[in-house]
């Protein structure tokens, strides 16, 4: 891979001569890191490619996918060129593993969330099969100024705690809001925590991936 991302990936236990598999790529939270969100997955683990990436900036105790200009506003010139990154990322990968191009999943926990909820408009139902956005947001910028395509019935997962203290549960609603406008096929998921992962989520998501894999 030629890829900046520093990543780690897992294939299915018993990869079959000329089958095609689904991926699952899978961005983390600022301050973590590409270990962070994989065990999520390990019940479906075998029936899928999984690469999870590293952000690419330091942010103690880990990494971050980009800066921050203020509360809810991230930097947009580094944002822009993460989203061009993970994409060429995604596209890298197709070409060197087998994988199947129409499963193509995004996955992710907080900006990893906004990333692929950003994602979703930036590569559209044409090159991706469906997200997981666990406790994120859309930018503004990515809502009025991006070149958005058509997300009509592509599958969206998105949970938000409505105890979350580190980006506002409201934040969740206006994204599912927004992406039912645009003719997504929203599944939301709300849960009386903060800002994480609830096994119930956990167990929300693998149900949401196993039925469109």
């Amino acid at each position: 891979m030629n890829s900046p991302f520093t990543f780690i990936y897992s294939a299915p236990e018993d990869v079959e001569q000329g089958k095609l598999y689904p991926a699952v790529f899978l961005m983390h939270g600022m301050g973590s890191n590409e270990h962070d969100l994989p065990g999520l997955l390990d019940e479906i683990k075998d029936q899928c490619f999984i690469f999870s990436l590293q952000g690419p900036i330091v942010q103690q105790p880990g990494y971050a996918f980009f800066t921050i200009e203020e509360f809810g506003k991230p930097h947009r010139h580094v944002f822009d060129q993460v989203i061009v990154h993970i994409m060429n990322f995604i596209q890298e990968a197709i070409t060197e593993y087998p994988i199947d191009a129409e499963k193509i999943f995004l996955m992710g926990f907080s900006q990893g969330a906004i990333l692929s909820k950003s994602l979703a408009f930036a590569m559209g139902k044409e090159k991706l099969a469906g997200i997981v956005a666990l406790s994120g947001y859309i930018p503004e910028f990515v809502k009025t100024e991006y070149k958005k395509h058509s997300i009509e019935g592509l599958p969206v997962f998105i949970s938000h705690g409505t105890y979350d203290m580190v980006l506002p549960y409201q934040w969740g609603e206006a994204s599912r809001d927004f992406f039912a406008e645009q003719g997504a096929d929203v599944t939301f998921q709300s849960f009386e925590d903060g800002h994480g992962v609830t096994p119930d989520i956990q167990q929300g998501l693998i149900t949401f991936l196993k039925e469109h894999f």
